[in-house]
């Protein structure tokens, strides 16, 4: 988090209780009326025994143990960059129509500097050895031309940058010091929603080594705001207090053990709203250590697109449950194709491992090293089988191609959307690419199922219920040929992404 200290004292300071009411609650006073209304006395409530609340002291002492244990190896990180023009250009632009509190999170905050200025910002880190390492997010020191870390025990030290993973948002800092109190590693599989989670770090970039409690919400989360599919999710949502300024900062469970580097919260405030997300310690772990090995992560690959599968849509794929991870692309020449796996396959293990849904194979394949051997339990047509592989080196490049048609316009009133073919006028003007197929959506009725389904002018509809949508023509009598109120499965590509979308159709005959 790189937000304008200043700026987000003030925002702080506005909602502190007025000092009366403070007053009040501090003096815990209880006022005795007589019958008449006159205050006969105020007497001062005494307090309870220790076997009345034993279970909340002890729940007390327990968190104290696990504050002292981790509060020592948590760092605040000071961070002084050059901004420019073009990086304020840059930042407006992938903050734009985020909500305020993920753009405030990730940014600098105050208005786009006229000119090159310095540039403050302040986050979190934690030790994870002795002679100095401390993992961070990448956010909190992207372009920093100077790093101070301030430690438990008030020293301040010149951190340095070894290495930073932009995909995962990781960094590894490297502090010149030894005998430094390290956090103990933990497993993030094995959290569970509700399990005692405690965050660290420093809130606003002003209040240092801060603590808050909450519970595990749920794991496995996608990043909403990601800016490429490809990107692990797999992150822990939770209900700890999380506040810009604690990005980079640990998650840990009751055993005071790193299950989490805390990175973005979710808010139309700004602030803390119940929704904070931490990057799971299993892909922590992995990437700090191949950082502080090669400078560097070089990351599993697979060359596929995929969705979750949901209750809506498993009966499409002859699935007993819902579970497992739909591919909806396929990249040419990338290990997947090379392998036979195919659109509309359904990834269901991880080399004997059953798969919950896509973040969870995301997560587990982006922490193979290329070359890496697997197998992937795959039902194909109802039927299971095999797909050995050898995993390939993630390069950042988004140039996942599908699989050309003529016609006019064709409207379909039960799903609330206009379709035409894919023109080479229509074609250039939505930058398809050549190899592919299908009808492209021209409008979409506002509240429709189309629309509920996510559909938008520009989009193209491959397939419809697992067959290809070859025309317009053909898709419209599709839809008109399937009975009232059928959910349908239709094949999306979208700006360059293909996802599979359930539309829950309503009875109006187009």
């Amino acid at each position: 988090m790189r937000a304008s200290t200043n700026n987000l004292v003030g925002r702080v300071r506005s909602s502190v209780v007025p000092a009366s009411v403070a007053a009040t609650v501090a003096l815990g006073v209880v006022l005795f009326v007589n019958h008449n209304g006159v205050n006969a006395s105020a007497v001062t409530a005494s307090p309870l025994d220790d076997h009345s609340v034993a279970a909340l002291t002890s729940l007390d002492n327990a968190m104290e143990s696990v504050a002292a244990r981790v509060t020592p190896a948590v760092v605040n990180i000071a961070v002084t960059s050059k901004g420019n023009d073009e990086d304020a250009s840059d930042q407006q632009q992938q903050t734009q129509g985020l909500p305020p509190g993920f753009a405030q999170f990730f940014g600098f905050g105050g208005q786009a500097p006229q000119q090159p200025q310095i540039q403050h910002g302040i986050g979190s880190g934690v030790i994870i050895s002795p002679d100095g390492y401390i993992v961070t997010n990448d956010h909190v020191v992207d372009g920093a031309t100077q790093i101070r870390v301030t430690l438990h025990d008030r020293r301040v030290l010149t951190g340095k940058v070894v290495g930073v993973d932009k995909l995962t948002d990781l960094a590894v800092v490297k502090v010149n010091a030894t005998d430094l109190p390290a956090i103990a590693w933990g497993d993030s599989g094995k959290l569970e929603p509700g399990q005692t989670v405690l965050a660290f770090g420093s809130p606003f970039g002003y209040f240092q080594f801060s603590v808050t409690r909450g519970i595990v919400s749920a794991v496995n989360r996608p990043n909403p705001y990601s800016d490429d599919a490809r990107k692990p999710g797999g992150y822990i949502q939770t209900d700890a207090a999380i506040n810009p300024g604690n990005s980079g900062g640990p998650l840990v469970n009751a055993h005071g053990e790193l299950v989490g580097i805390n990175t973005f919260i979710i808010s139309n405030s700004g602030s803390f709203a119940g929704a904070g997300f931490a990057i799971p310690s299993q892909m922590v772990h992995a990437t700090a250590d191949q950082l502080i090995a090669h400078g560097k992560v070089d990351h599993g690959y697979l060359g596929i697109a995929m969705n979750d599968v949901t209750p809506d849509n498993a009966h499409f794929f002859n699935l007993q449950d819902a579970s497992g991870a739909i591919v909806s692309q396929v990249t040419p020449d990338s290990p997947a194709a090379s392998a036979g796996l195919k659109q509309g396959d359904v990834i269901s293990e991880l080399n004997g491992k059953k798969i919950l849904n896509g973040s969870e194979l995301q997560v587990a394949v982006s922490e193979d090293r290329p070359g890496t051997k697997i197998a992937l339990g795959v039902i194909r047509d109802g039927k299971l089988t095999t797909v050995n592989l050898t995993v390939g080196e993630f390069h950042g490049k988004n140039d996942v191609e599908s699989a050309d048609g003529d016609g006019g316009p064709q409207n379909n009133g039960k799903l609330g959307i206009s379709v035409g073919d894919l023109t080479a006028d229509a074609r250039q003007q939505i930058h398809a690419p050549e190899q592919l197929h299908g009808v492209v959506v021209q409008q979409v009725r506002p509240n429709s199922p189309a629309d509920d389904a996510g559909l938008q002018a520009g989009d193209v509809i491959v397939e419809i219920d697992r067959k290809p949508a070859a025309s317009a023509s053909q898709f419209v009598s599709e839809i008109h040929n399937s009975p009232a109120g059928k959910d349908l499965l239709l094949l999306v590509w979208s700006k360059g992404n293909a996802s599979y979308r359930t539309v829950h159709t309503d009875n109006q005959n187009g």
